[in-house]
């Protein structure tokens, strides 16, 4: 037997829920978990192995789009850029150089379900890293600020060269496939 009045009441409940939120808050729980489980360091590790296999696909699509076997650093760039945008983060360029591209971010994909879950960050790593080393060769990134830690902002540096800067800065390597 179906009550319709218990139907329509639920469907017209007040309930920020959709796919959207239901999937960042996902995300948010199993990143709590790890985090909580095994550590921040491994579940980092573990968010790390998404953000690669991510990263790889993101960068295969577009290369396909843009029929380029590999981008230099400025499509680099603009790809950072537009697949955070397509995801809606808010991330834009403040210096980019030879050795260098520095990206604030005023606006998180996973909006209020980062906080406190800096493992998540791991995506950000792992993906910019992985498209800039396959492109360019080598990447370090350096998550310098991030939302999840309490800023009100993210600030990456992606670093495209092995320098006395990138060598200091606390972050992840990341090389082409095969390299």
């Amino acid at each position: 037997m179906n009550d319709q009045n218990a139907v329509e009441k639920a469907e017209s409940a007040d309930i920020p829920l959709e796919r959207d939120v239901f999937l960042r808050t996902l995300i948010r729980e199993l990143s709590g978990t790890l985090q909580d489980v095994v550590g921040i360091d491994e579940a980092a590790g573990f968010i790390s192995v998404v953000g690669q296999n991510m990263g790889n696909q993101i960068n295969n699509e577009y290369r396909k789009a843009l029929r380029l076997d590999r981008l230099n650093r400025e499509q680099v760039s603009a790809v950072l850029v537009d697949l955070k945008r397509r995801i809606h983060g808010d991330f834009y360029i403040v210096e980019e150089n030879e050795e260098k591209i520095v990206l604030h971010n005023r606006v998180c994909p996973f909006e209020d379900k980062v906080i406190g879950r800096p493992a998540m960050c791991m995506m950000t790593s792992n993906v910019f890293g992985s498209i800039a080393a396959e492109n360019l060769g080598y990447a370090k990134v350096e998550l310098n600020e991030t939302i999840a830690s309490g800023s009100n902002r993210c600030v990456v540096t992606v670093y495209l060269k092995p320098t006395d800067q990138s060598l200091a800065a606390e972050g992840r390597e990341y090389v082409r496939g095969g390299d």
